[in-house]
Protein backbone atom coordinates (compact mmCIF):
# COMPACT_ATOMS: atom_id res chain seq x y z
CA UNK A 1 0.00 0.00 0.00
CA UNK A 2 0.84 3.42 -1.22
CA UNK A 3 0.52 5.05 2.02
CA UNK A 4 -1.97 4.20 5.33
CA UNK A 5 -5.62 4.04 4.23
CA UNK A 6 -8.06 6.81 5.97
CA UNK A 7 -11.09 5.13 7.66
CA UNK A 8 -14.22 5.75 5.03
CA UNK A 9 -18.06 5.94 5.41
CA UNK A 10 -20.23 4.66 2.53
CA UNK A 11 -22.61 6.77 0.91
CA UNK A 12 -22.74 9.76 -1.76
CA UNK A 13 -22.29 12.29 1.19
CA UNK A 14 -18.24 12.26 0.95
CA UNK A 15 -18.39 16.32 0.67
CA UNK A 16 -20.89 16.65 2.78
CA UNK A 17 -18.63 14.58 6.14
CA UNK A 18 -15.31 16.66 4.63
CA UNK A 19 -17.14 19.80 4.90
CA UNK A 20 -18.34 19.21 8.25
CA UNK A 21 -15.32 17.74 9.65
CA UNK A 22 -13.06 21.16 8.49
CA UNK A 23 -16.49 23.55 10.11
CA UNK A 24 -15.80 21.54 13.61
CA UNK A 25 -12.98 23.19 15.76
CA UNK A 26 -9.82 21.59 15.37
CA UNK A 27 -9.36 19.35 18.51
CA UNK A 28 -6.59 20.91 20.76
CA UNK A 29 -4.91 17.47 21.15
CA UNK A 30 -6.60 15.14 18.49
CA UNK A 31 -5.10 11.61 17.79
CA UNK A 32 -2.60 11.61 14.79
CA UNK A 33 -5.44 9.33 12.81
CA UNK A 34 -7.75 12.82 13.49
CA UNK A 35 -5.06 15.00 12.41
CA UNK A 36 -4.72 13.03 9.11
CA UNK A 37 -8.19 12.81 8.68
CA UNK A 38 -8.92 16.47 9.07
CA UNK A 39 -5.44 17.46 6.45
CA UNK A 40 -7.12 14.78 4.22
CA UNK A 41 -10.63 16.14 4.28
CA UNK A 42 -9.03 20.02 3.57
CA UNK A 43 -6.84 18.83 0.74
CA UNK A 44 -9.87 16.75 -1.16
CA UNK A 45 -12.22 20.13 -0.66
CA UNK A 46 -9.01 21.90 -2.30
CA UNK A 47 -7.99 19.72 -5.19
CA UNK A 48 -11.96 19.73 -5.58
CA UNK A 49 -12.38 23.74 -5.85
CA UNK A 50 -8.77 24.36 -7.55
CA UNK A 51 -7.33 21.77 -8.98
CA UNK A 52 -3.84 20.09 -8.11
CA UNK A 53 -2.20 22.95 -9.47
CA UNK A 54 -4.34 25.77 -7.98
CA UNK A 55 -2.35 25.02 -3.86
CA UNK A 56 0.14 23.56 -1.77
CA UNK A 57 1.08 22.04 1.09
CA UNK A 58 0.88 25.30 3.18
CA UNK A 59 -2.83 26.41 1.72
CA UNK A 60 -3.90 22.95 2.59
CA UNK A 61 -2.57 22.72 6.41
CA UNK A 62 -3.82 26.01 7.09
CA UNK A 63 -7.18 25.10 5.23
CA UNK A 64 -7.14 22.47 7.91
CA UNK A 65 -6.29 24.49 10.65
CA UNK A 66 -2.17 23.43 11.25
CA UNK A 67 0.77 24.82 10.35
CA UNK A 68 2.81 23.09 7.73
CA UNK A 69 5.11 21.65 9.95
CA UNK A 70 2.53 19.44 11.06
CA UNK A 71 1.54 18.64 7.82
CA UNK A 72 5.02 17.03 6.69
CA UNK A 73 4.75 14.83 10.13
CA UNK A 74 1.93 13.09 8.20
CA UNK A 75 2.83 13.27 4.49
CA UNK A 76 6.04 13.87 2.50
CA UNK A 77 4.39 16.33 -0.22
CA UNK A 78 1.38 17.13 -2.26
CA UNK A 79 1.38 14.42 -4.17
CA UNK A 80 1.04 11.96 -1.43
CA UNK A 81 -1.81 13.57 0.30
CA UNK A 82 -3.65 13.93 -3.04
CA UNK A 83 -3.04 10.07 -3.67
CA UNK A 84 -5.08 9.58 -0.17
CA UNK A 85 -8.20 11.82 -1.08
CA UNK A 86 -8.24 9.84 -4.44
CA UNK A 87 -8.07 6.21 -2.46
CA UNK A 88 -10.86 7.79 -0.35
CA UNK A 89 -13.04 8.82 -2.82
CA UNK A 90 -12.77 5.18 -4.91
CA UNK A 91 -13.12 3.28 -1.64
CA UNK A 92 -16.42 5.48 -0.81
CA UNK A 93 -18.10 5.01 -3.81
CA UNK A 94 -17.20 1.72 -4.16
CA UNK A 95 -18.79 1.13 -0.40
CA UNK A 96 -22.40 3.01 -1.75
CA UNK A 97 -22.21 0.75 -4.49
CA UNK A 98 -21.72 -2.42 -2.19
CA UNK A 99 -24.88 -0.68 -0.45
CA UNK A 100 -27.04 -0.19 -3.60
CA UNK A 101 -26.74 -3.66 -4.46
CA UNK A 102 -27.43 -4.85 -0.75
CA UNK A 103 -30.50 -3.14 -0.97
CA UNK A 104 -32.18 -5.12 -3.44
CA UNK A 105 -35.00 -5.05 -5.56
CA UNK A 106 -35.65 -5.39 -9.04
CA UNK A 107 -32.27 -5.57 -11.21
CA UNK A 108 -33.18 -2.28 -13.87
CA UNK A 109 -33.72 -0.83 -10.08
CA UNK A 110 -30.61 -1.65 -9.50
CA UNK A 111 -28.84 -0.93 -12.22
CA UNK A 112 -30.87 2.98 -11.98
CA UNK A 113 -29.77 3.79 -8.39
CA UNK A 114 -25.93 3.08 -9.82
CA UNK A 115 -25.89 5.17 -12.48
CA UNK A 116 -27.13 7.54 -10.59
CA UNK A 117 -24.80 7.00 -7.50
CA UNK A 118 -21.94 7.22 -9.63
CA UNK A 119 -23.29 10.36 -11.51
CA UNK A 120 -23.64 11.83 -8.32
CA UNK A 121 -20.02 10.97 -7.24
CA UNK A 122 -18.83 11.80 -10.39
CA UNK A 123 -20.44 15.37 -10.53
CA UNK A 124 -19.75 16.66 -7.12
CA UNK A 125 -15.71 16.11 -7.53
CA UNK A 126 -15.32 16.36 -11.00
CA UNK A 127 -12.43 18.91 -9.40
CA UNK A 128 -10.71 16.22 -8.32
CA UNK A 129 -11.27 13.64 -10.71
CA UNK A 130 -10.02 16.32 -13.79
CA UNK A 131 -7.05 16.44 -11.59
CA UNK A 132 -6.47 12.96 -11.44
CA UNK A 133 -6.61 12.04 -15.12
CA UNK A 134 -4.40 15.00 -15.92
CA UNK A 135 -1.61 13.64 -13.20
CA UNK A 136 -2.22 9.64 -14.88
CA UNK A 137 -0.90 11.37 -17.95
CA UNK A 138 1.88 13.54 -16.70
CA UNK A 139 3.01 11.77 -12.99
CA UNK A 140 4.40 7.99 -13.44
CA UNK A 141 4.02 7.62 -10.07
CA UNK A 142 0.20 8.73 -10.19
CA UNK A 143 -0.25 6.20 -12.56
CA UNK A 144 1.02 3.30 -10.86
CA UNK A 145 -1.65 4.45 -8.09
CA UNK A 146 -4.09 4.53 -10.20
CA UNK A 147 -3.79 1.38 -12.34
CA UNK A 148 -3.22 -0.26 -8.96
CA UNK A 149 -6.47 1.10 -8.00
CA UNK A 150 -8.31 0.01 -11.30
CA UNK A 151 -6.83 -3.49 -10.55
CA UNK A 152 -8.87 -2.85 -7.46
CA UNK A 153 -11.98 -2.05 -8.38
CA UNK A 154 -11.62 -5.08 -10.51
CA UNK A 155 -11.52 -7.55 -7.71
CA UNK A 156 -14.40 -5.68 -5.97
CA UNK A 157 -16.68 -5.72 -8.89
CA UNK A 158 -15.87 -9.63 -9.20
CA UNK A 159 -16.59 -10.19 -5.15
CA UNK A 160 -19.85 -8.04 -5.50
CA UNK A 161 -21.31 -10.43 -8.35
CA UNK A 162 -20.03 -13.38 -6.31
CA UNK A 163 -22.13 -11.46 -3.32
CA UNK A 164 -25.40 -11.09 -5.36
CA UNK A 165 -25.11 -14.85 -7.23
CA UNK A 166 -24.54 -13.42 -10.41
CA UNK A 167 -22.57 -15.32 -13.27
CA UNK A 168 -18.36 -14.58 -13.52
CA UNK A 169 -17.61 -12.53 -16.34
CA UNK A 170 -14.56 -12.38 -17.88
CA UNK A 171 -11.99 -9.73 -16.44
CA UNK A 172 -12.06 -7.63 -19.74
CA UNK A 173 -15.44 -7.34 -20.07
CA UNK A 174 -15.09 -5.77 -16.34
CA UNK A 175 -12.85 -3.85 -16.97
CA UNK A 176 -14.59 -2.35 -20.84
CA UNK A 177 -17.82 -1.74 -18.00
CA UNK A 178 -15.69 0.20 -15.63
CA UNK A 179 -13.70 2.26 -18.49
CA UNK A 180 -16.87 3.27 -20.37
CA UNK A 181 -19.12 4.06 -16.80
CA UNK A 182 -16.41 6.00 -15.85
CA UNK A 183 -15.50 8.44 -18.72
CA UNK A 184 -19.59 8.78 -19.41
CA UNK A 185 -20.04 9.95 -16.22
CA UNK A 186 -17.08 12.38 -16.48
CA UNK A 187 -18.38 13.73 -19.69
CA UNK A 188 -21.54 14.23 -17.56
CA UNK A 189 -20.34 15.67 -14.60
CA UNK A 190 -18.10 18.15 -16.54
CA UNK A 191 -20.97 19.19 -19.16
CA UNK A 192 -19.65 17.94 -22.52
CA UNK A 193 -23.35 16.67 -23.40
CA UNK A 194 -24.79 20.39 -23.78
CA UNK A 195 -21.74 21.13 -25.51
CA UNK A 196 -21.68 18.02 -27.76
CA UNK A 197 -25.66 17.92 -28.87
CA UNK A 198 -25.85 15.00 -26.80
CA UNK A 199 -29.36 14.10 -24.74
CA UNK A 200 -28.84 12.99 -21.16
CA UNK A 201 -31.81 11.15 -20.62
CA UNK A 202 -30.63 8.82 -24.01
CA UNK A 203 -27.12 8.82 -22.02
CA UNK A 204 -28.35 7.79 -19.40
CA UNK A 205 -30.45 5.00 -20.38
CA UNK A 206 -27.39 3.42 -22.36
CA UNK A 207 -25.42 3.94 -18.88
CA UNK A 208 -28.57 1.30 -17.44
CA UNK A 209 -28.32 -1.12 -20.22
CA UNK A 210 -24.10 -1.81 -19.60
CA UNK A 211 -25.37 -1.62 -15.93
CA UNK A 212 -27.84 -4.53 -16.42
CA UNK A 213 -25.32 -6.44 -18.58
CA UNK A 214 -22.68 -6.19 -15.65
CA UNK A 215 -25.15 -7.61 -13.85
CA UNK A 216 -26.32 -10.20 -15.60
Amino acid sequence: MYHRATKVSSGVGMNDRLQKKLRSTRPRRGSPEQTRERLVAAAASLFNRVGYHGTDSNRIAREAGYSTGVFYKHFKDKREIFLAAYEIWVASEWKAVAAELAAGGRREAVARRLVALSIRFHTRWRGLRASLLELVFSDAEVRRFYRAQRRRQLDTMAELRVRIGAKAHPREDDAVHLFTAERTCDAIAQGELRALGLRRKAMVAALVQSALKALA
